[in-house]
């Protein structure tokens, strides 16, 4: 008999945990680059917020790139302020895991960091990503402001076609306006840079997306 599986579902409103009023986490230095996490940062740098599976692999994904100022990671995307870890492993906050990338435009665009996220994950696989199943793995672009909003859908648009050429599914991707971010625990921050032997799943379709390589994205 061949078992099928079965998708996790976002909770019902009367199901989602109740959280806090006070912040779980007062963010300091980055581990690696030893700049706040927090605001405010540089003037005229920029904030954007993705989701792609585990988030310990997915900010060392970021923290690198030339431009980029800082990374955090936290959560996003649910109904329960200030949640734990634990708690959004219960599937029971409606978050998503997510890396905050604050980065200055004028030597990195949002684009090629859009490209790096699409590049990074599966974003076909609904809620999981490679064997770690739960909503809080799901695939999401937070954006800040209606160009980033146009950006992502855009780019996502443009990677669909790149990947159904490559016999993958739909893009499941959730992109909508940045709802709060909430900081996750000091342990989780820069944890591979901690841990560098630690656990990073990523399931990378080895799909290039040719977004912020000067190929133009569909309008719309």
């Amino acid at each position: 008999m061949q078992i099928q599986f079965r998708q996790p579902s976002m909770p019902r409103p009367a199901d989602t945990l109740p959280g806090r009023a006070e912040p779980i986490y007062e963010p300091g230095a980055h581990f690696v680059n030893g700049r706040s996490m927090a605001a405010p940062y540089p003037a005229g740098f920029v904030v954007a917020d993705v989701a792609m599976g585990c988030y310990w692999g997915a900010e060392k994904k970021f923290w690198s790139i030339p431009g980029v100022w800082v990374t955090a990671v936290g959560f996003q995307g649910g109904t329960t302020p200030n949640p734990t870890y634990r708690e959004a492993c219960t599937g029971q906050t409606g978050h998503a895991e997510v890396v905050r990338i604050v980065f200055d435009p004028a030597v990195v665009s949002y684009e090629q960091l859009l490209r790096v996220f699409w590049e990074s994950h599966n974003p076909t696989q609904g809620y999981k990503q490679g064997n770690d199943i739960g909503t809080q793995y799901r695939s999401a672009v937070f954006a800040h402001g209606e160009a980033q909003l146009a950006a992502a859908l855009a780019s996502r648009d443009l990677y669909a076609g790149e990947l159904a050429k490559a016999g993958y599914g739909a893009i499941t991707t959730e992109i909508l306006p940045a709802p709060v971010f909430y900081f996750a625990e000091e342990y989780h921050q820069q944890y591979l840079a901690k841990n560098p032997a630690g656990y990073d799943c990523h399931t990378a379709t080895g799909v290039a997306c040719p977004i912020g390589l000067g190929v133009s994205t569909p309008a719309g």
